[in-house]
């Protein structure tokens, strides 16, 4: 069993998305005094306290109450502020997810829901504390954006794309010690476009947040196989990127979805719909939680165990290459 350093102690962790979250959303308070923070007691946990250190009268804590959080981030945004609600990426979607349903959603606010320790993050915690339900909820609500950055730079570039972003935002990050995917920021970031990480013609594997990393290292590895995937970062699944999606279809026909989140009504749902209402056919596979409720134990290991880490996603590949596609002469781009 992992001992979760990894998780802990990561060299970089400066970088990972909820510590940037908190130092981004701070230099950007600096330049635009519309943005305040609202929390649910957990300032320290979910990072957004290093906003409030700098601005300690642009912060409310409305204590342990997560309906009430999103509430009182509705009335903010109803006087012409721009809220950022932190919490618990559990609590966001499940304790107050009427609030933002019809508080803010309905009215089609821009309040800025950062839901940390999203997925498997959260490890030990338990299953209370795991969140592998948000895509689904989230995406079904109307009016909302939802985003999945894969590291902190992504985060970094998320957090300040959505300032000026029409309507309500959801954006889920891990628990922060994540180890970056990037560099640096110097690369492209769109909301609603998805980034092309890896290039291949053999197969598609399509994902978002923190599997991103190893669904590129799975991709590296099988290259020294031979085996040719293209790697494709969701980080926007709604609105989702279908011109992304159609073309992966049309130039490899198999595609994989990998998700930290149960395989009904998330990314891979999202996908499939997609390809579905387009006509076309391919080899289809999803990866994520089975429809159970997840166990406890070090990120590390949940990974392991639902095929989440790069040898569980380059097994996977070469299960999907072994099936056999009906062939369709009939197939072109212009159809």
């Amino acid at each position: 069993m992992a001992e979760g350093t990894t998780w802990t102690t990561y060299d970089a962790n400066k970088m990972a998305s909820k510590e940037i979250y908190g130092r981004v959303l701070a230099e950007l308070g600096a330049t635009d005094p519309r943005i305040v923070g609202v929390t649910a007691d957990l300032a320290k946990s979910t990072n957004i306290g290093l906003f409030g250190d700098q601005f300690p009268e642009r912060i409310f804590n409305v204590g342990i109450a997560e309906q009430n959080l999103f509430g009182v981030a509705a009335g903010l945004a109803k006087t012409g502020l721009i809220p950022f609600a932190s919490t618990f990426a559990i609590f966001a979607c499940l304790r107050g997810g009427e609030q933002v349903r019809t508080d803010i959603a309905y009215q089609n606010l821009p309040v800025k829901i950062i839901a940390t320790h999203g997925g498997l993050s959260f490890g030990t915690a338990g299953t209370t504390h795991h969140c592998t339900e948000d895509f689904a909820i989230m995406r079904a609500i109307p009016n909302m954006t939802v985003v999945i950055p894969a590291d902190g730079f992504e985060t970094a570039k998320a957090v300040r794309a959505c300032i000026d972003h029409a309507g309500p935002f959801y954006m889920r990050v891990g628990r922060g010690f994540e180890p970056p995917m990037h560099d640096d920021e110097n690369f492209d970031f769109e909301i609603g476009k998805a980034m092309t990480l890896h290039e291949g013609g053999d197969i598609t594997i399509i994902t978002c947040g923190t599997p991103t990393l190893q669904a590129r290292e799975a991709a590296k590895d099988l290259a020294a196989e031979g085996i040719s995937c293209r790697v494709i970062n969701m980080h926007t699944l709604k609105p989702i990127d279908k011109d992304a999606i159609m073309k992966a279809v049309m130039d490899t026909r198999r595609i994989l979805t990998v998700e930290e989140h149960n395989v009904i009504g998330g990314l891979g749902d999202a996908v499939a719909a997609v390809i579905a209402e387009s006509g076309k056919g391919c080899a289809f596979t999803k990866l994520g939680i089975p429809d159970e409720f997840s166990v406890i134990g070090y990120p590390e290991d949940l990974y392991a165990r639902y095929k989440l880490d790069s040898t569980g996603i380059a097994e996977t590949v070469k299960e999907l290459l072994g099936r056999e596609i009906e062939a369709d002469e009939d197939w072109s781009d212009e159809d």
